[in-house]
């Protein structure tokens, strides 16, 4: 039987790869194809008959791990430019308005339709549905050109902070007042000195470790050091991409006094190494979680007639209110109205939402729904054509110009 799972295991991981680099040719996100293929063997599990343990619990971890290493990946392929600061500022608004207007509008319509619950129970259930996850929308702008693929990058990491936060500070605090915004700025202003320190100190390992095993160890106290904060309820993704813009962009920091101490030259091989090995790790973390996810899914979830309806007003309201504000802000509407996928960090969010808390309204069959639309709209937004540019890829040690930091 271990034969057989590990050549299961090693297929299925060799599909994603195939979904993956074909995903440019074929227009279909590759996050369709793993749910359908995970959907797929678990049919084929139960025409088996065979007995598959709970694989549930793992669900969590991998898309915890995916969260980090995805937005680690973005970050670190974003380029510290100040001619950049006025996009960085609209991916920001584009990220934080939507979670609010979506978590607002949708949490009042869970309150009034359910009955049941506060209306901050209401907001907890409607945040899921307002934040984009990186995991789809990263990979899904590769074909887009330089700038509208860094604004993706941004917008989704933003929005994947701030939706965390917003949880979390919806969910983990009683009553709602001035005491309670208190807490949670004080709580970001540990997490920037957390970030500064951990970044040193990282920084630090990664230039002076000699030993033939360097990066593994580098990823773990990353990762570890997201769980820790997790913990304290402090917002822990603000650590990742910090310390991926830091690492990414080494080379245009180099005038400063502790990266001179570090030989930037050779410190610069080490982090384009680290890069290349966190883009495979992120593969595997992320095509691992979708297959789960997608093999977790029962027939009767993803067809479920009862929440089809609210999952087709929710996606549709999600890209109407997209598309308004891309006009606002005066953005490429034709490239980036459809990148607004909800996936990794919509489920992650579910599943997190206190049993207490949960709205009867809320169940796996709509957030799966609301999943595959906003995927299939991404889809169907990919055929159109593309700027031939936007399969170019920013070398983290290429010389930088006079108007960077």
């Amino acid at each position: 039987m271990t034969v057989q799972l590990i050549i299961t295991l090693c297929v299925l991981l060799l599909f994603a790869y195939i979904f993956d680099i074909s995903a440019a040719r074929t227009k279909i996100p590759s996050v369709v194809l793993l749910l359908l293929l995970g959907w797929g063997v678990r049919q084929g599990t139960i025409l088996l008959n065979l007995q598959i343990p709970n694989l549930m619990p793992l669900l969590p971890v991998l898309g915890t791990m995916g969260l980090i290493l995805i937005v680690l990946e973005g970050a670190m392929e974003l380029k510290l430019d100040r001619s950049k600061l006025p996009m960085v500022g609209k991916a920001f608004l584009m990220a934080i308005l939507p979670i609010i207007l979506i978590s607002g509008l949708l949490g009042w319509v869970f309150y009034e339709s359910d009955g049941t619950i506060s209306f901050k129970d209401a907001l907890a259930n409607a945040v899921p549905f307002a934040v984009i996850s990186s995991a789809i929308a990263i990979p899904s702008s590769r074909n887009l050109d330089a700038a509208n693929r860094e604004f993706v990058t941004y917008e989704s990491s933003f929005s994947d902070i701030l939706g965390v936060i917003f949880f979390n500070f919806i969910v983990f605090n009683h009553v709602i007042d001035a005491g309670s915004v208190i807490h949670s700025f004080w709580g970001f202003l540990i997490m920037l000195l957390v970030t500064v320190a951990a970044t040193a100190g990282l920084i630090f390992l990664l230039s002076k470790i000699k030993h033939h095993v360097k990066f593994v160890p580098i990823i773990l106290m990353i990762i570890l050091i997201y769980a820790v904060t997790e913990i304290w309820h402090l917002p822990a993704l603000l650590f990742i991409i910090l310390f991926g813009l830091i690492l990414g962009n080494i080379n245009v920091l180099r005038r400063q006094r502790f990266i001179r101490r570090l030989q930037p030259d050779a410190l610069c091989g080490e982090v384009q190494r680290f890069h290349e090995l966190i883009t495979e790790f992120t593969f595997l973390v992320r095509a691992s979680f979708f297959l789960l996810f997608g093999f977790l899914l029962e027939t009767s979830e993803l067809l479920n007639p009862h929440t089809i309806i609210w999952a087709v007003m929710i996606a549709a309201g999600i890209f109407l209110l997209r598309f308004l504000l891309l006009k606002i802000f005066k953005l490429s509407a034709q490239w980036l109205w459809f990148i607004a996928p909800r996936g990794l960090i919509t489920i992650l969010l579910f599943l997190s939402i206190p049993a207490e808390q949960s709205s009867a309204l809320v169940n796996k069959s709509l957030v799966v729904q609301v999943v595959i639309i906003s995927a299939l709209v991404m889809m169907a937004g990919s055929l159109l054509p593309k700027n031939p540019s936007g399969a170019d890829r920013w070398d983290l040690c290429a010389p930088k110009s006079s108007s960077d930091f």
